[in-house]
């Protein structure tokens, strides 16, 4: 009789551990799952922030060569810096 009470007690505390290895691993999968999401989000704002970069690099260059010929052709040209403007 005890015998099978302590079998009993075992075989349900097994039961209640392979219970919450599953749960476990069930989280674990929602986890995995929610890093590659926010792997592939840091991946697509480090793409989006290259290419905003490459374009403020043109944007720049494009600026100089325009005041670079139009100081070329003489034309009256004042040149604001925002920076100090805000101040």
């Amino acid at each position: 009789m005890i015998r099978k009470r302590i079998c009993r007690e075992y075989l349900e505390e097994i039961e209640r551990l392979e219970r919450s290895i599953r749960e476990l691993e069930e989280e674990i999968i929602e986890l995995r799952m929610q890093l590659n999401l926010k792997v592939d989000e840091a991946n697509r704002l480090a793409i989006e922030n290259a290419s905003l970069r490459h374009k403020l690099e043109v944007q720049k260059r494009t600026y100089k060569k325009m005041v670079e010929l139009l100081k070329k052709v003489k034309f009256p040209i004042i040149l604001l810096d925002e920076d100090d403007l805000e101040e």
